[in-house]
């Protein structure tokens, strides 16, 4: 997820490097908002609150306890508060990325190296900046988060407009984001968010599984098994376009292709509706490499899982020792994995 204020922080002392003051200002003024207004959730707790908003508030309490407890994840005051969210408080996240090679358009901070996207409070700031991109050639998108990590450098809130998901979906997103805290590569961007989606995705099952709470297991269980076939499917797509854009594929015959690939895509045997967008959205290189920042070669972190037989927690620590400081996180993990079959994912 974004690092809104961790970049505007690191980027202080360093304002040419990491782009106008205005920017930089603009995402530690509305970090600060949000912190300021941090309510503890156990306060919360002891008054009087909806149904719904109650039982949101439990579950967030307790993935915090099964985050620190089960996982061993870095939680601190994570998540133990909750912030409300302003329509002005999205942030939009914008990526770019070359009209005939698949390699995103990157920007560098310190600390966290370069990242394959730059996000704005300002949606029309945005939207200008994807403009100008546009105009010097490349895709873009522009698109909202749903959520935004400090690193574990501050204690951050649940955000309101998480209430609005349903428990798997809140659980995932929570251990997600301690993921972040507990483990960051720089300049990894993506191998941080894959791995983060595995830990939130079996995560969610095995929280569920130790509440003995079976339909919300199954639920997790179902949108774990789509997160693996899209990241089957996008990853030999993107072979394919790769193989295509190296042979010359031109530009007036990406739309063919890409809606060959979307045909393909609906007769897969998706078990929910989270990918359904992908079906019909307009495709580019810059949409395709969001989807690859947080689905690459999840596979991978399965075979480690069933490597430290099924015990998620184990597989955290393995994979950070594995990896280390390694400048190709996957390959290193696929080498520590030795003759262990990768039956899905293991393209590069």
């Amino acid at each position: 997820m974004p690092l809104a204020f961790v970049l505007a922080l690191a980027c202080l002392p360093l304002l040419p490097a990491c782009g106008t003051t205005g920017y930089i200002l603009r995402a530690g003024y509305e970090e600060a908002r949000i912190l300021w207004r941090r309510k503890p959730i156990e306060e919360l707790l002891a008054g009087d609150l909806d149904p719904e908003t109650r039982k949101k508030l439990e579950l967030t309490l307790a993935v915090r306890t099964f985050a620190k407890e089960q996982l061993a994840l870095t939680v601190k005051g994570s998540y133990s508060s909750v912030s409300r969210v302003d329509a002005d408080q999205i942030v939009h996240l914008v990526t770019a990325a070359p009209r005939d090679r698949l390699v995103p358009y990157t920007w560098w901070f310190p600390i966290v190296g370069r990242v394959p996207y730059r996000s704005y409070f300002d949606q029309a700031a945005a939207h200008a900046l994807a403009d100008e991109l546009n105009g010097a050639g490349y895709d873009t998108w522009v698109r909202p988060a749903i959520a935004f990590s400090t690193l574990g450098w501050f204690d951050d809130p649940l955000l309101s407009n998480l209430l609005r998901y349903d428990e798997v979906q809140l659980t995932d997103v929570i251990l997600h984001e301690l993921l972040h805290n507990t483990i960051y590569l720089p300049s990894q961007t993506m191998f941080n968010e894959s791995f983060a989606t595995f830990v939130g995705g079996r995560g969610a099952i095995a929280f569920f599984a130790a509440a003995g709470d079976t339909a919300h297991r199954e639920r997790a269980e179902a949108a774990w098994a789509d997160e693996l076939t899209f990241s089957d499917f996008l990853g030999g797509f993107l072979d394919e376009l790769t193989e295509a854009y190296a042979n010359g594929l031109p530009l007036d015959r990406r739309a063919a292709f890409f809606r060959t690939a979307q045909d393909e895509f609906a007769r897969r045997p998706w078990r929910t509706t989270h990918y359904r967008d992908f079906a019909t959205v307009a495709l580019n290189n810059a949409i395709l490499l969001h989807y690859k920042i947080y689905s690459h070669r999840l596979a991978l972190f399965e075979a480690a899982n069933a490597h430290n037989d099924g015990d998620l927690g184990r597989t955290i620590a393995w994979v950070r020792d594995a990896v280390g400081d390694a400048p190709d996180p996957f390959a290193k993990l696929e080498s520590a994995l030795g003759s262990r079959r990768v039956a899905v994912g293991s393209r590069q």
